[in-house]
């Protein structure tokens, strides 16, 4: 299809309405460029395609232009659509077998460039749907992290001493493991390689809301701006999204909950 994005989607639901399970690999950013076509053509059609996302988050040399930053709040707001996020390369082949063996369309977003290097499993091995789990084991706060910033997570929860979960799946949202994680833990930190308005943070609010579960959030992701062009790791340093820039966000935040190094040390408090 080329750069034909609009005429690239309708094509692929032309495809599943003939029976075939089509995947459309596009990038993010032009991925908008076919938005009305996602919508009418398959979305409200209910049609078995995948989205294979490219450069989702930044994108380093190629700048704004094509920076992966607004799927997560474009997508989840679609009826039948389902957003995975996978966090290294491994995960990312599974969770295209687990999208390509849906009834309905699914996205899988992942970033430009080498992952985290953990190798690919071998086989078309899937992982379950909508389920997210527990990488990190902690108290008091809990990060749950979307995509490729769960490396940058775990790193910074070390030092905090904080739980990560590794959370697979925007759309639909592991409820049951948010709220498991929400009702031991004194407050919750969202992060994601993508924009904060609207995007998985919000949608673990909207989540607690409707369970009547009030708790400090702090949501971690890309600003409210335009990003140039630049080294990846130095673009997320200045949006805070590194492990230091994580690190430091939650202790501004949530200093009081911090875990010293001597376990002994932990006070309860109150966080305001």
């Amino acid at each position: 299809m080329g750069i034909a994005e609009q005429h690239a989607i309708t094509f692929a639901a032309g495809m599943a309405c003939e029976g075939l399970k089509p995947v459309v690999a596009i990038y993010s950013t032009f991925l908008q460029r076919g938005y009305d076509q996602l919508i009418h053509d398959v979305a409200l059609q209910n049609l078995p395609v995948v989205f294979a996302l490219d450069r989702a988050g930044l994108v380093g040399a190629d700048g704004a232009t094509h920076a992966g930053a607004y799927d997560i709040p474009f997508l989840r707001c679609i009826p039948n659509m389902s957003i995975a996020c996978p966090a290294d390369e491994n995960e990312c082949r599974k969770l295209l077998t687990s999208a390509f063996e849906q009834s309905h369309p699914v996205a899988v977003r992942y970033p430009r460039g080498a992952g985290a290097g953990v190798e690919p499993e071998a086989g078309l091995q899937s992982l379950p749907f909508g389920k997210g789990e527990i990488r990190r084991e902690g108290t008091r706060i809990a990060i749950l992290a979307f995509g490729t910033l769960l490396y940058p997570a775990l790193q910074a929860a070390e030092k905090l001493g904080a739980t990560v979960v590794n959370m697979r799946w925007a759309k639909p949202l592991d409820t049951e493991l948010l709220l498991k994680v929400a009702a031991t833990h004194e407050a919750l930190v969202t992060l994601e390689e993508g924009a904060i308005m609207g995007g998985a943070g919000s949608a673990v609010c909207e989540a607690l809301q409707a369970a009547g579960r009030v708790l400090p959030v702090l949501q971690l992701g890309l600003q409210d701006e335009f990003i140039e062009h630049g080294d990846p790791a130095r673009l997320l340093a200045l949006q805070g999204l590194d492990a230091a820039g994580i690190e430091a966000a939650i202790t501004t935040r949530f200093g009081a909950l911090k875990l010293p190094n001597n376990p002994a040390q932990v006070t309860l408090k109150s966080v305001a």
